[in-house]
């Protein structure tokens, strides 16, 4: 009887086609084998259904396209697994990305709800580009109780991630109202689960021209107002002073970044929300 944890690996994928066979290949080569791997094809217009299917997995075709964070739902709530990895169909796993995570967790208690690490960032043509450590330094990186870290900074690469299935089911996955999922993820769990640093490369991430990720920063951006929703949470989840300083400074960072990108509506937002914040 095989009693080592099941991880399942969600791989969400719209119009990767020209990745998403080379993402599915990480998975099924990784050195732990007790993986349950679920893709999900968020509408797709490319052939990214086609590659898909020749790869003979487990597969959930959306017919329309709903966003990362429903498509991503679609396969949580129908997963078994007892670790859940968040894979973009655009990015690859090295081999021993589950290994590692299923042996560090072993030696931690259930606080410890979230293993994050570094991450190497390549172009489209799998070209390598720079490690995330190179802005993060790897005794930099807070661990533990991090609520108020994650409110004054990023640091955190998203596709790095493990967590705990309680995790996600404790937050009832993903916020469907939000256009990206991982700021909200890091402050509702932070606040009750702790999340360690593994100083080695857990992801290799892709940076696409054109991505969603690549369109985040721009004036009028649903991810923009998305991170406004989830300070707004915040304001609900803090308890202490040195947490509404921490907010109240992330509030200006964020004033200030919307007056450069001329986005005069959302700062006034952030300004009435200054005034929530006791």
């Amino acid at each position: 009887m095989n009693t080592a944890p099941v991880v399942t690996i969600i791989c969400v994928c719209y119009n990767h086609g020209r990745f998403v066979g080379e993402a599915i290949r990480s998975v099924l080569d990784q050195t732990y084998k007790n993986i349950e791997l679920i893709v999900v094809d968020d509408g797709s217009t490319d052939n990214s259904v086609d590659v898909i299917k020749k790869m003979n997995v487990r597969l959930i075709a959306l017919q329309q396209n709903k966003g990362y964070c429903t498509a991503f739902n679609e396969a949580w709530r129908a997963c078994t697994g007892d670790f859940i990895i968040d894979l973009a169909g655009d990015d690859v796993l090295p081999s021993d990305r589950v290994e590692t995570g299923v042996n560090e967790f072993a030696l931690r208690d259930e606080s410890f709800g979230v293993q994050f690490g570094d991450a190497s960032y390549m172009n489209e043509q799998g070209n390598f580009l720079r490690l995330h450590s190179h802005r993060f330094p790897h005794n930099t990186v807070p661990q533990g109780n991090i609520y108020v870290d994650l409110i004054q900074r990023y640091f955190i690469s998203s596709p790095s991630m493990m967590m705990r299935r309680s995790v996600l089911t404790m937050l009832n996955g993903y916020d469907e109202s939000l256009a990206y999922e991982d700021f909200d993820l890091w402050i509702r769990s932070s606040r009750h689960f702790k999340y360690f640093y593994s100083p080695k490369v857990l992801v290799n991430k892709r940076i696409v021209k054109g991505s969603m990720a690549d369109k985040q920063f721009r004036k009028g951006s649903p991810q923009l107002l998305s991170t406004y929703k989830v300070c707004e949470k915040i304001v609900a989840l803090n308890r202490t002073i040195e947490e509404n300083k921490a907010l109240r400074e992330r509030t200006w960072y964020e004033i200030r970044q919307s007056v450069l990108r001329m986005d005069f509506g959302l700062a006034g937002k952030y300004f009435r929300l200054l005034k929530k914040i006791r």
